[in-house]
């Protein structure tokens, strides 16, 4: 019977152990995520952001540069980077699971693909267009212009008494004027 006791025991002293060591590396890769940004930054340098591993922005930085362009593309603009950093948040988070608890471990896929699912890949761009394009009617409303100013209607005409049958003849005016 000591034998069972010492055999339970060190399969005990092994399971504590396994559990340890498996908290100490899912401790190491929620470090590793805590600590990680990302960056994007506008094609023409205009615009820059950084995100949390969590998809919160940390920082925006617009540069002077942005001065010449409307509200809407600056706006328009920053969703789109915020879109592109949140996206890369899955390959990072499965980048620290395969050097801390692996990629085979059911939590880290869970993990994974709760990853993918709150920060999916941006919607493909669309290429720049202008709004000369050729085949191409633009009959939106810009943000930025004014409303288009609506023609003053002319005064209607003087309106006419209708003929009375006084035979006065002063056509209703008075007859000192």
């Amino acid at each position: 019977m000591p034998e069972d006791i010492a055999g339970s025991e060190q399969m005990l002293a092994n399971w504590n152990q396994n559990i340890q060591e498996r908290a100490a590396r899912y401790q190491e890769m929620a470090t590793r995520v805590q600590g990680m940004t990302i960056s994007e930054r506008s094609q023409d340098g205009s615009i820059e952001i950084l995100v949390g591993s969590n998809g919160i922005l940390q920082n925006l930085v617009i540069n002077e540069s942005a001065a010449g362009k409307r509200m809407a593309e600056i706006s328009g603009e920053i969703m789109k980077l915020l879109q592109r950093a949140q996206s890369r948040i899955p390959q990072l988070l499965q980048e620290a699971m395969a050097e801390t608890i692996g990629t085979q471990d059911e939590t880290a896929n869970v993990l994974f693909n709760e990853a993918k699912k709150n920060f999916p890949a941006p919607p493909a761009e669309e290429p720049a267009r202008t709004p000369y394009d050729r085949n191409e009617m633009n009959f939106r409303v810009e943000d930025d212009a004014p409303p288009p100013s609506r023609p003053t209607p002319p005064p209607p005409p003087p309106r006419r008494r209708p003929p009375s049958d006084d035979d006065d003849d002063f056509g209703g005016e008075s007859v000192l004027s």
